[in-house]
C-alpha cells in the first residue's frame, strides 16, 4: 500500500511579488535527455510533503511520513529565503535523505524521484507554479518555472519548460550559474537542522522539568550536561538548491499574517509509477 502525504496546514508564507519575465531555456545538448526523461517518467505520484512559508523560514520534517521514511525520497528540510536583504532573488534549499550518516558519506540522488517545488501566487493554496529536479546519468535537470500539467498528488515532468542543468556533486561543489541569473546546485551537504533529539525524549517523556537546554558555544566540541547537543551534527543529507531571480516567479495576491504579499510555496517527492 502506497501512503500518500500532503501536509496543507503546515503551508504558511512567502517573499516578495516582482515583474514576470521569459523562461531560460537549457542548449540544444540536452534534448535528447529532455525525451528520454519524458518517455521514462510521464506520471509521478506524490510521496512526502512539506510546507513553509516567509522572508527566512525553515521547516524541517525527518522522518515523519511512514510511506517515505528512510527513502531517497524522504523530505529532511525545506528553506526558502533571500540571500541578501533587498535582494531580487529567492533561494529554495530541499534536502532529501536524513539517513546519510557520516559512514555514509555521499549518498546518491534516486532517478526515479521527482522533486517539485510548489509555489502559490493567488492566495488559494494550490500550486500556479512548479520548479521540477530530477537526475540523470549524473546530472541534475530543473524545469520551470512553470503551471503544472495537473495539481495535487500526481504530475509528470515539464520537459517543455527546461530551466537548466548541473553536474551532482561530490567532495567539490558544482554550481551552475544560467544566462538568466539561476544558480543550480545539486549534492551532498551537511544536515543544517540543528536539534537535541535525547533531550526532546525526555522532555516529552516528563523527565526533563527544566525543558530544553540552551545552545553551547558553536566553536566548542567540549560536550556538558548542561547545553544542548546536535544530534545530527556530521550528518549530511542530498541538498537540491535553486536561487532563481523573483521576476521569474512574477505576482503574487498571496498574503502572509502581517498583510504583506508573499508567495506560499511547499515541496513535495514523488515516485514514478
Amino acid at each position: 500500500m502506497i501512503w500518500i502525504f500532503r501536509i496543507w496546514n503546515k503551508i504558511k508564507f512567502f517573499l516578495r511579488k516582482n515583474e514576470p519575465s521569459l523562461f531560460y531555456c537549457v542548449s540544444k545538448g540536452d534534448s535528447n535527455l529532455k525525451k528520454e526523461i519524458m518517455k521514462k517518467s510521464k506520471l509521478f505520484m506524490g510521496l512526502g510533503a512539506l510546507a513553509l512559508v516567509g522572508g527566512l523560514l525553515v521547516a524541517a520534517d525527518h522522518i515523519d511520513a511512514p510511506s517515505s521514511m528512510g527513502t531517497t525520497a524522504d523530505i529532511a528540510d525545506f528553506y526558502a529565503f533571500e540571500p541578501t536583504e533587498g535582494s531580487d532573488n529567492t533561494v529554495f534549499a530541499v534536502d532529501l535523505q536524513s539517513n546519510v550518516l557520516p559512514d555514509l558519506a555521499y549518498g546518491t540522488f534516486d532517478e526515479n524521484v521527482l522533486l517539485e517545488i510548489n509555489i502559490d501566487t493567488d492566495n488559494d493554496l494550490v500550486e500556479d507554479l512548479v520548479i521540477q529536479a530530477i537526475p540523470r546519468d549524473g546530472k541534475m535537470y530543473f524545469f520551470g518555472p512553470v503551471a503544472p500539467s495537473e495539481t495535487g498528488l500526481n504530475g509528470s515532468v515539464m520537459v517543455d519548460a527546461p530551466l537548466g542543468s548541473v553536474d551532482i556533486s561530490a567532495e567539490t561543489a558544482i554550481v551552475e550559474t544560467t544566462d538568466s541569473g539561476v544558480s543550480l546546485f545539486a549534492g551532498p551537504r551537511q544536515d543544517a537542522f540543528f536539534f537535541d533529539f535525547f533531550q526532546f525524549n525526555e522532555v516529552i517523556g516528563g523527565t526533563a522539568p527544566l525543558g530544553f537546554k540552551p545552545a553551547g558555544d558553536p566553536d566548542s566540541t567540549d560536550d556538558d550536561d548542561e547545553t544542548a547537543v546536535d544530534t545530527f551534527d556530521g550528518a549530511n543529507t542530498m541538498a537540491i538548491v535553486v536561487e532563481i531571480p523573483n521576476s521569474l516567479l512574477g505576482t503574487t495576491t498571496g498574503q502572509n499574517a502581517l498583510g504583506l504579499e508573499v508567495y506560499k510555496t511547499w515541496v513535495t517527492t514523488n515516485v514514478k509509477q
